[in-house]
Formats: C-alpha cells, structure tokens, sequence
C-alpha cells in the first residue's frame, strides 16, 4: 500500500491540510481544523475534476495519513498528524 502513496499533487494536499484555514474558504457545516475539508475544495485548489481529487484523497486516508468525518452527505478530510509522526519515525531510523 506504501508503493506509490504521495506524488506531488498529493504533497501539496498534506501540506495545505496542515493549515486548512490558510488554504481552503470557510466550509458552510463544520470546521476546517477540526473536520476538515471536502473533496470538492481540495478539487477546487488543485484544478483537477473532484473525482481525481476524491482518489487522492481515499488513497491517503487508506494509508492513515488522513481521517475522515461524514458531515451530512459529505465526507470531511483532515490529516492524522500521529500517523504522520510515527511514519516520519520509521523514516528516521531507516526503515
């Protein structure tokens, strides 16, 4: 599942996750920090249709480096930052 997680456009989604209030335009249910942004946001940003958007997204949810919350009929994506701390670890010492 680790073979090809992260390119460039999904860098780019982790990095602006890290500060969603920066990034993204007020959300009209939820919370940018504490629920995150929808696929149609990130879409948005990145100029690429939702459904790519949405793939990158699942992916990086399926290899824990993001969580996920329904809000109504949307799903919410916010990054897992102690995944991503025991991830950056492994790294660390060479894995």
């Amino acid at each position: 599942m680790l073979k090809r997680p992260v390119n460039g456009r999904r860098m780019r989604i982790l990095e602006w996750l890290r500060d969603p209030v920066t990034h993204f335009p007020p959300l009209r249910h939820g919370d940018r920090v504490e629920d995150g942004v929808t696929a149609a946001a990130v879409a948005e940003k990145l100029a690429v249709p939702r459904s790519v958007a949405e793939a990158d997204l699942r992916l990086l949810a399926a290899v824990g480096l993001l969580r996920t919350r329904r809000i109504r009929l949307r799903t919410y994506y916010r990054r897992d930052e102690v995944c991503i701390a025991e991830i950056a670890r492994l790294f660390e010492k060479g894995w």
